[in-house]
């Protein structure tokens, strides 16, 4: 499907209303030829193709600049313009091409991108039944006396804070199994090619408050070094208590033959019965919790793991 963008060739003001995933909006001014209209739009035609690609995060400064509106690509649902900007669908002739924009309206094309230092992630919403979740939960609260503290292959200090419970059997062969089921479609989303599956590790965390993880990757020793895959399951009573706990996951550069992070990076809000899977080698952190309370059941749950190749 070839779809073409058709606009006036004069630069002008376009009010745009960005319309997101949960009913919210957010409406801006942006120049006709700047390249964020021109991203935002591509992502919509992406989105209407089913176009497999990496996520997007737009950084959209508003309030003349004194706030700012940050959403990943897969949010966007919609947009609003005046003066209008049409998509124009045609029917295919050949097999699909890459969008097409005059070239009047766009910048001159960006230098190539190492696509391996680019960090993807898939985010999965509603991967339990609500009946699940909701005795996964009950379960949670009736161990509490059996989570211990955490710690790092390091040892460092005031590294790592939370609390985790390793044995967890009437809820890990779930997860295990539900994984190995969703694996093909994860793959096929980040455009990876399958490989033989070794073991799937599962553990069950809780982020209390004033808990965090610093800056880490999955696989930099010798016993992680066949961890392919991360996964983080979210979930949490309703309504939620806590505050902060998102996920960053870093670009990575390359020093000295190392991966290490780069500047740049993704952040996964930590959605209620939601599932991200990343690389294990991508450095990543969990941003420091806010609960009030401080109650055990207002924790930020996970149940996380590891995702290795077969040897």
């Amino acid at each position: 499907m070839n779809t073409t963008i058709q606009q006036q060739i004069k630069p002008q003001d376009v009010k745009v209303k960005i319309l997101l995933t949960g009913g919210h909006q957010c409406t801006v001014t942006l120049k006709s030829d700047t390249p964020l209209l021109h991203s935002l739009v591509k992502t919509l035609v992406d989105r209407t193709q089913q176009t497999p690609g990496f996520s997007t995060l737009f950084q959209i400064p508003i309030d003349g600049g004194r706030s700012a509106l940050s959403f990943p690509g897969e949010n966007l649902v919609g947009l609003v313009t005046e003066p209008p900007i049409y998509l124009q669908q045609l029917q295919p002739q050949q097999p699909a091409t890459p969008v097409e924009i005059p070239a009047t309206e766009i910048p001159a094309p960006a230098p190539p991108v190492n696509d391996d230092l680019i960090s993807r992630y898939a985010q999965i919403d509603n991967f339990l039944t609500p009946a699940e979740k909701n005795k996964l939960i009950k379960y949670v609260l009736a161990k509490e006396s059996e989570f211990v503290s955490t710690s790092t292959s390091t040892n460092a200090e005031d590294y790592r804070r939370s609390m985790v419970l390793h044995s967890f059997p009437e809820f890990s062969e779930l997860m295990v199994n539900r994984i190995k089921a969703i694996l093909p479609d994860v793959l096929k989303k980040l455009n990876i090619p399958s490989f033989l599956l070794g073991e799937i590790e599962a553990q069950l965390t809780m982020h209390n408050d004033n808990n965090f993880y610093k800056l880490h990757n999955d696989s930099g020793s010798p016993d992680t070094a066949s961890r392919f895959f991360t996964y983080v399951y979210y979930f949490n009573r309703e309504p939620k208590a806590f505050s902060g706990g998102e996920l960053l996951i870093y670009d990575s550069k390359i020093e000295n033959n190392f991966y290490v992070a780069d500047e740049t990076f993704r952040t996964v809000e930590p959605r209620n019965n939601s599932i991200v899977f990343f690389l294990s080698r991508y450095m990543h952190e969990v941003l420091r919790v806010s609960c009030p309370s401080k109650a055990f059941a207002d924790s930020r749950f996970t149940i996380n793991g590891w995702v290795r190749k077969a040897n």
